[in-house]
């Protein structure tokens, strides 16, 4: 079913960051026109599997079902809201949740505690 709306807005979370999209690109393009950093090797073939993102129940029909090789990849993580960027076309307005980096993830853990005022003796 084609959406009424020239352009759709894919919104990334954690980050709250944003792009606008035509129907049908894939959430992949939207992430790097966003300046997202997703990882990937397979250059969008379902080969790798490192661009899996998340995607609420209440937004899993604002993408294009999953094909058959998402279905192969991924099992029953599709239950769990997990699709590849890669694959996933967007079909109207979603949230994406993008994977934290860890690094990152420790980072931010930090300086929460630090602003809670509590000490960690991890450094």
């Amino acid at each position: 079913m084609m959406n009424a709306k020239s352009q759709l807005t894919v919104t990334f979370l954690p980050d709250n960051c944003s792009a606008s999209v035509k129907h049908g690109v894939s959430l992949l393009e939207a992430v790097r026109k966003a300046g997202i950093k997703l990882p990937t090797r397979c250059g969008g073939k379902a080969g790798c599997m490192m661009c899996k993102v998340s995607v609420e129940s209440a937004d899993a029909g604002a993408l294009r079902p999953p094909a058959e090789a998402e279905k192969r990849k991924l099992g029953s993580l599709l239950d769990e809201g997990v699709r590849l960027a890669c694959q996933a076309a967007v079909w109207g307005d979603v949230r994406v949740h993008i994977p934290e980096d860890p690094l990152k993830a420790a980072v931010r853990r930090r300086l929460e505690a630090a602003r809670r005022g509590e000490a960690e003796d991890l450094w």
